[in-house]
């Protein structure tokens, strides 16, 4: 029976020497299988163990772990140890000695009994740590890897009396794995150097002194000193300075950004120009570094179904070559005239073939770096599933104000319907309402009229969600919204906000909201891509109507009500075809009913916003409608990369498995179709980080 999920603790661990992702995705469903452990992932791109579990059950960890991968260690995720660089050392040099025996027992014109020995000194040098992976893997859990078929192969060779050919198989073996690691591990440092926005440390200030320590001991409400050239450690508020910050990290916008005191500044900003005193609002854990980090980090464990059929092809396909290697080696000869030892060699070549390392790994490392890519351009996608599904949208609803529009709003015009008031007292009236609400309308009208007023008397306040908002002054009810909440049938051009007494409407706001720049471009080039687009607002059907004219939006639906808006999208995604995505565009907080149940969800203006980042599926860094759109590219970009990847890697591997046994194929093409077109899939995967 399974453990209650909410009784569970996660845990964490870095597996260090994991160097293939076939053997990541056995590890993960060896651990998956113990009835101790939920929610297992292992992240090849990211060398990461996470599961769910009642304890930490490491030393059972490490014994599952090393039933698949001997070599692999699992180590805290705090160490900073890795051995990349002396791993890679060591191959190589084992390397070089392993050639130079081959070339003595091969070249050097000795006795041949002589030779023979350094040939086998040669073997023994190249081939130990593979067999002794192969041993272990048997005796621990009676399966074979690709450790198991390269040694066959080599063996095979030498005793079917082609030990130059065996010697080839695992010289170009190693030459490809270590290869195949610096590639790796050039793309995962590639992806960091993107990422690499965590602060180290953080200047606290005690009295009249200040002193480094961790950004994870800072408390809420300290203040740190961030000098000119160091990066903000946590979110704050400026409490003393003046600088010019570098949120490109963040955003990917490369215009700084000027900050003074009582501004809001976030962490993984740089400070450019000036030194700022910051009193922290937010501890470490959840400051926005640290949950860009973790969410970019995490991105690749929602796997896309690209990449959960090839994890589960991947299990048929080994087994099915080497029953055809067996039959290739049995069969082949009473059905042709070849002899045994040719059928046998020609089986060996099925057998390196069969490794599906290029497939295992160019995948999730395509997803890995585009979901990088993004990050880099200030766009936060939440999985590679979702990366994948950009490339499909076919609809796109965007909500108006704070998405569309500026949401700044400023009072063009105060109207009096009533002789007994003026216009300073139907704009006292507004504000004394307004004052009381988070409403982005509210905080705007509250910005751009800028009087004072005596909040003590406003008595009952209540805000009407869709509508506007009432309270009692003096005795009286007092109204402040809409025309369905005064229910009036005056008709103003515009944004109206009316006010009403009692009974009586007896007047109202026109207020205006600006369309943030870029807009229109954006929504061009999402109509030229073959998307439809749409916008949802609460807004009046006039001003809808003129935003969407102006902007080329296709289809407008005003007046709505947040359940309208998601009523709404229930329809469309039930009249959508079934490959189709849909998506809405909102501000993360509002509209997180409608985000939540559409295909994409995507979040506008998200810097510093946590109900934005939980609500949706993409997290645009900046309020730039454009960024959508780089998304998308993005994203089929990185779908066909994926898709050359696979044919190319399983093009070849047939192309060699049909060649030998024809028998016009050997040794060299089939390590070719191995180490080598997982070597080129690695190169070309590179390709995403080059987006432009």
């Amino acid at each position: 029976m399974r453990k209650v999920v909410s009784m569970l603790k996660k845990y964490e661990f870095i597996l260090r020497n994991l160097d293939c992702a076939n053997c990541a995705r056995e590890i993960e469903e060896k651990i998956a299988e113990n009835e101790k452990f939920e929610r297992v992932v292992v992240n090849f791109n990211t060398l990461k163990l996470t599961y769910e579990s009642e304890n930490e059950n490491r030393e059972l960890i490490e014994k599952l772990v090393k039933s698949k991968e001997p070599d692999v260690e699992v180590i805290d995720v705090k160490s900073k140890a890795t051995k990349e660089d002396n791993k890679i050392n060591f191959q190589i040099l084992r390397l070089i000695l392993g050639m130079g025996m081959a070339g003595i027992g091969f070249l050097a014109g000795l006795p041949s009994v002589i030779s023979n020995i350094f040939v086998l000194i040669a073997y023994v040098i190249l081939l130990y740590r593979t067999i002794l992976n192969a041993i272990k893997i048997w005796k621990i859990s009676k399966s074979i890897n690709e450790n198991f078929l390269v040694t066959i192969s080599c063996f095979g060779a030498f005793l079917i009396g082609e030990p130059f050919e065996g010697l080839m198989v695992i010289i170009l073996y190693e030459i490809g794995k270590i290869l195949e690691d610096k590639a790796v591990h050039k793309t995962r440092n590639s992806i960091s150097d993107l990422m690499n926005i965590k602060p180290e440390y953080a200047n606290l200030k005690t009295n009249s002194q200040t002193r480094e320590i961790a950004p994870e001991d800072v408390k809420i409400g300290d203040v740190i000193i961030v000098k000119q050239g160091e990066k903000i450690p946590l979110d704050g508020i400026v409490v003393s300075g003046e600088a010019d910050l570098d949120t490109a990290s963040l955003t990917g916008e490369s215009k700084l950004q000027n900050v003074k005191i009582d501004d809001k500044v976030l962490s993984g900003s740089v400070n450019v120009q000036g030194i700022l005193e910051v009193q922290v609002t937010e501890k470490y854990e959840n400051s926005t570094v640290s949950r860009i980090l973790e969410l970019v980090e995490n991105a690749t464990d929602k796997k896309a179904k690209t990449e959960t059929f090839v994890s589960k092809a991947s299990k048929i396909y080994t087994p099915i070559v080497i029953i055809l290697a067996i039959f290739v080696a049995g069969f082949l000869p009473f059905i042709s005239e070849i002899s045994y030892a040719q059928s046998i060699y020609r089986a060996l070549i099925f057998l390196v073939v069969s490794c599906p390392c290029a497939i295992a790994i160019s995948v999730p490392l395509s997803y890995f770096s585009g979901i990088g890519k993004a990050s880099k351009q200030g766009i936060l996608i939440k999985g590679s599933d979702y990366l994948d599904a950009l490339k499909n949208i076919k609809q796109i609803v965007f909500d108006k104000t704070g998405t569309l529009t500026k949401g700044e709003f400023e009072i063009k015009e105060v109207k009096v319907y009533d002789a007994d008031y003026t216009k300073e007292r139907v704009l006292e009236l507004a504000v004394l309402g307004e004052s009381f609400s988070n409403h982005p309308i509210a905080k705007s009208v509250l910005k751009s009229c800028n009087i004072e007023v005596d909040l003590s008397q406003v008595k009952a306040f209540e805000e009407i969600v869709g509508k506007g908002l009432c309270y009692e002054i003096e005795g009286k009810k007092v109204w402040v919204g809409n025309r369905d909440l005064v229910q009036t049938e005056i008709q103003e051009k515009g944004t109206t906000i009316f006010v009403k007494i009692e009974n009586k409407v007896i007047g109202s706001l026109i207020i205006s909201d600006m369309i943030k720049e870029g807009t229109k471009q954006a929504i061009e080039n999402l109509n030229l891509l073959g998307i439809k687009t749409k916008m949802f607002t609460g807004d009046n059907k006039q001003v809808a109507e003129e935003i969407a004219n102006d902007l080329g939006i296709q289809e407008v639906k005003a007046q709505m009500l947040p359940t309208d808006k998601y009523n709404e999208m229930e329809k469309m995604l039930k009249q959508k075809q079934n490959s189709d995505k849909v998506a809405f565009v909102g501000d993360g907080i509002n509209d997180s009913p409608v985000l939540a149940r559409c295909d994409i969800g995507i979040s506008m203006g998200g810097v510093g916003s946590q109900s934005a980042i939980e609500a949706s599926d993409v997290v645009i860094m900046t309020d730039k409608i454009e960024k959508i759109v780089e998304g998308i590219q993005i994203s089929k970009k990185t779908s066909r990369i994926i898709k050359q990847n696979l044919v190319f890697a399983i093009g070849v591997k047939i192309v060699v498995l049909i060649l030998s046994t024809l028998g016009i194929s050997n040794m060299w093409q089939a390590i070719f179709a191995d180490v080598g077109v997982t070597l080129l899939t690695i190169m070309n995967t590179l390709r995403i980080l080059s987006i432009q």
